[in-house]
């Protein structure tokens, strides 16, 4: 059989049982024990143990339940409420100011979490409804919270980035220090747009009465209430880029400091331990089963031929070397629409990697441009997860329909941050390079 055979039915296999709903960590077994069995040999499956092996016992992955606490424990301590109290008493007198400091607000919890769900919840329970009351638009409410929210896997600690740093073999740190910039630029990018579609048309986010406006004392106080927090971020992330610790060190000194902060803000229950604990070794357990399936799955297309098979037809297309970029780019953005995040990133990096060794693409920069495509997938309609997340919440006002129209205008700004990477390197890798050795 030909390797263009297998290629196919190895893809159109696995298609095929993730649109069925299976769960996706089984999908990519199922087509790695079957293809194997079938394409190599009963005596192939042996081969799967050692790579998946391999790759679960990476040090890098001991990061991922270390984040995952540390989120976790910063949402129990009521950090989410303390930190729109300041955003409300400090911006809501402007036009759209609240939606704009939701932007904010969610842009400060990403570099608390690394999760998209986190930021999007906290708001959706917390701004989503104080905005409405004060007679904001439907869809600007409710756009800057997905969108918003969705800068947790961008801007560090980011779990995605964790999976594309162990899957094409670059620096975890570097990745990570790479997505400060462009997360930064794209929350500035959505908060000038609401607040240039607010200053022509103040009926969508119109400020609070003067009276009801918080003084200049009240003001600072709230500040008070997120000084730790952000002192965890600085340190965080001040570690991994002096190279103090890295990045498995860093979600160390998170955990732990994440537990101060519940217990300076009188949050710190057996229950909420036990609560925090739970959702870690949850999600934790989520994303290795993903990683075990993932490389299963690259290794089934290593051996078949499907990689090399692959890797010939995009190097062989009469572009240049950023214009294959942009090919593979356009691929996974369309794929986002339709699949899960931690799937693509496991299907596409084994692929796409060596393609862009290949071409002589620094893989830092590939790494990080893969990085942001696949989060983008996570707010684009009919399945980004991100409105999913928003749309369980339970607001009664806001149907599907209303999520996907609500997104469509902050897509935009996510694919010129995207663009910009792209045509200027230095943005995303300005940061890295002067990282210490």
């Amino acid at each position: 059989m030909s390797v263009g055979m297998i290629t196919f039915i190895i893809w159109f296999g696995l298609l095929l049982l993730l649109f069925s709903g299976f769960p996706i960590a089984f999908c990519l077994i199922g087509v790695a024990v079957v293809g194997f069995f079938v394409f190599v040999g009963p005596h192939a499956l042996f081969t799967i143990y050692p790579t998946i092996f391999g790759s679960l016992t990476k040090d890098v992955f001991v990061a991922v339940p270390l984040f995952i606490f540390m989120a976790s424990m910063l949402e129990i301590s009521g950090i989410g409420s303390r930190l729109y109290d300041m955003m409300y008493k400090w911006m809501a007198g402007l036009r759209g100011g609240l939606s704009m400091g939701t932007v904010l607000i969610c842009t400060v919890i990403a570099a608390m979490t690394g999760l998209a769900g986190t930021g999007t919840i906290i708001m959706g329970i917390l701004a989503y409804p104080e905005m409405r009351k004060r007679g904001y638009d439907k869809d600007l409410a409710a756009g800057s919270i997905m969108a918003g929210g969705t800068l947790g896997p961008l801007i560090p600690p980011s779990l995605p980035a964790i999976i594309v740093a162990s899957l094409a073999g670059i620096s975890v740190g570097k990745l990570f220090i790479a997505g400060i910039l462009p997360g930064l630029i794209c929350s500035l990018l959505m908060i000038v747009y609401i607040g240039i579609r607010c200053f022509r048309n103040p009926s969508l986010g119109p400020p609070i009465p003067l009276v009801e406006r918080a003084n200049w004392r009240e003001k600072f106080t709230s500040l008070m209430g997120v000084t730790a927090p952000i002192f965890l971020i600085l340190l965080v992330l001040g570690g991994i880029y002096t190279g103090a610790f890295t990045p498995t060190e860093a979600g160390g000194v998170g955990a732990v400091g994440a537990l101060i902060c519940s217990v300076i803000y009188r949050n710190f229950t057996w229950k909420n331990l036990y609560s925090a604990l739970t959702m870690s070794f949850r999600i934790t357990a989520m994303s290795l089963w993903i990683v075990l399936g993932g490389a299963a799955f690259s290794s089934l297309c290593g051996i078949t031929g499907v990689t090399r098979f692959v890797g010939s037809i995009v190097t062989g297309l009469p572009l240049p070397p950023i214009g294959i970029l942009a090919v593979i780019l356009f691929i996974i953005f369309i794929m986002g629409m339709f699949m899960d995040s931690a799937a693509i990133m496991m299907i596409t990096v084994p692929v796409f990697a060596p393609i862009a060794v290949a071409l002589g693409i620094d893989l830092l920069w590939f790494g990080f441009l893969l990085t942001l495509d696949v989060i983008i997938g996570m707010i684009t309609p009919p399945f980004g997860y991100t409105l999913f997340y928003f749309r369980g919440i339970g607001h009664t006002d806001v149907s599907m329909t209303d999520v996907y129209r609500a997104i469509i205008p902050y897509i935009p700004i996510w694919l010129i941050v995207l663009v910009l990477s792209m045509v200027f390197p230095y943005i995303p890798l300005c940061l890295p390079n002067m990282m210490i050795k």
